[in-house]
């Protein structure tokens, strides 16, 4: 596919289709521009522990799956378009 295939082909997603395929455009340039380093074991699980206090609502259900995603995105788009 050439670009002005894709470029083409943008125009067709929908307003979310277009943010996350931002989203991941940024990211990937992000990753080559400034790599990420390399993150121990217990630096990991700590960052597991602190996702996990995030996500503690006692008087209130997990969320599901949708709702962690639309949390993401809206992070991503305050993140990247703000």
């Amino acid at each position: 596919m050439t670009l002005q295939e894709i470029e083409q082909q943008v125009y067709q997603l929908t307003i979310a289709e277009r943010l996350s395929l931002l989203n991941t455009i940024t990211r990937s340039l992000q990753q080559e521009i400034e790599p990420s380093p390399k993150l121990t074991q217990n630096e990991k699980l700590a960052i597991v522990n602190q996702m996990r206090g995030f996500l503690a609502r006692p008087s209130e259900p997990a969320p599901t799956d949708e709702e962690v995603e639309a949390m993401l995105e809206q992070r991503r788009v305050e993140k990247y378009l703000k």
